[in-house]
């Protein structure tokens, strides 16, 4: 069944990150490039004033803008700055994702004073600021208050806050929305929201962060109808089976979106050391086992410095001779000839001598051709692999190699081979 958005496809998501790059009219530059590189989505972290800390996550106020992104040559207001933006995506071919930030304010929020019974208090009065364990202490991030979705004595108006600031963004042209701490979020807000929104736009994409919360809250998220969650397979080390067992209990009831480095992890390149074959690696893996993927800006450039939400700016654009565009317009592509690699559920470990270090499995759904994958987990040395019987594997003799990279000309039913380091050998039903 076509989704009303994104038709036959999943979701390729591009993170424009709006702090490296300036202004509105600064961002429309690079929509070209982003769709060249086959990229049908496009998601921009909160635009919305912030407060105090300058925190891209700290809105003060949700109606304007903060003042980096605003084009002051233009004789346009923000507003239709944004309005221009979006159409240029649209004309793109390019769904725009809004960043939704609900589970706090900035602690100098404007609705800190309008409507304080809409904040989480503690025994004193005073608001609570949320957090994070770091290094086994609690550590409050002092430029923000948690709203009190769950149990505010205002909640009917507060959840009509809510959606009223995200039907003036779906009529401004907005197709979906990454949700912010989305696990913080009551279940029923999410709901009520979502059908809202769908009411209006039909198709509206719910994308819900989970960076942070436990495999329980996963589940819960899974079931609360969000159209994709973001992933935490950039983290595994292909053994621990943490990685199978989620696949395995999420896959049939949610899409989920993997991605190499995110702006809330450091860079890939940085953390790899320029090992360049392993970043390829990281970032065809997350394409091939998951229905979506996402990339933030400059991981296509193999930038090194982590972004940030209150320190980055268009001086932290970095020089470069990477250049991963055409490789990763090869994976999008690759996802579309074969139709099995957009679906979520269908992933069957392939065992082999060498389950050490050689990662195998195979992707199948009926219908579809099957598409077989052999991945060596070893950075720094050649790995063999053997697999007696290839037409068992793909239920097919007729086979191709459509690797991106040292494609056989011929597939033989036995495979005796040796992989590169970080090498990823990709077949396929002919």
């Amino acid at each position: 069944m076509k989704h009303p958005l994104l038709g036959d496809s999943s979701i390729k998501l591009y993170n424009l990150y709006p702090r490296l790059l300036g202004s509105m009219s600064k961002w429309t530059e690079h929509l070209d490039r982003i769709k060249d590189m086959g990229f049908n989505s496009l998601w921009v972290n909160p635009f919305h004033y912030p407060g105090f800390s300058g925190s891209l996550y700290a809105p003060k106020d949700y109606y304007k803008f903060n003042p980096l992104f605003i084009n002051n040559d233009s004789s346009k207001a923000p507003a239709e700055q944004l309005r221009d933006f979006i159409k240029a995506c649209h004309k793109r071919g390019l769904l725009f994702i809004m960043d939704l930030v609900i589970n706090h304010t900035a602690f100098d929020c404007t609705l800190v004073e309008e409507h304080p019974d809409w904040y989480k208090r503690d025994e004193h009065g005073k608001i609570i600021q949320p957090g994070a364990m770091h290094d086994g202490k609690w550590v409050a991030w002092g430029d923000l208050a948690e709203i009190d979705n769950f149990h505010s004595q205002d909640r009917e108006n507060l959840w009509l806050f809510w959606w009223k600031m995200m039907s003036h963004h779906l009529e401004m042209g907005v197709d979906g929305f990454r949700c912010d701490m989305a696990y913080q979020v009551p279940g029923d807000l999410w709901k009520y929201l979502m059908e809202k929104s769908r009411t209006q736009k039909p198709g509206c994409l719910f994308l819900a962060e989970s960076l942070g919360c436990d495999f329980k809250q996963v589940q819960i998220l899974a079931g609360m109808g969000f159209d994709y969650l973001f992933n935490s397979i950039k983290y595994w080390d292909f053994n621990e089976p943490w990685a199978m067992e989620q696949y395995e209990k999420l896959s049939t009831i949610s899409q989920s979106i993997a991605f190499p480095e995110s702006h809330d992890t450091p860079r890939l390149f940085e953390q790899l050391k320029d090992d360049l074959p392993a970043v390829k690696r990281q970032m065809l893996f997350s394409a091939l086992f998951s229905s979506g993927y996402m990339i933030p800006t400059g991981f296509e450039y193999g930038f090194h410095k982590a972004l940030n939400v209150v320190k980055a700016d268009p001086t932290w654009w970095e020089e470069s001779s990477i250049d991963l565009s055409p490789y990763i317009k090869q994976i999008a592509a690759l996802k579309e000839q074969y139709p099995v690699l957009k679906t979520e559920p269908g992933i069957t470990v392939v065992d082999q001598a060498n389950w050490p270090n050689v990662f195998c499995f195979k992707k199948a759904q009926p219908g579809l051709k099957t598409v077989f994958v052999i991945l060596n987990k070893d950075r720094f040395n050649h790995q063999h692999v053997y697999i007696p019987d290839m037409a068992a594997v793909l239920g097919s003799s007729a086979l191709a190699d459509i690797s991106l990279e040292y494609a056989l000309s011929a597939v033989p039913l036995t495979f005796d081979y040796s992989l590169r380091p970080s090498e990823i050998k990709v077949f396929a039903e002919k």
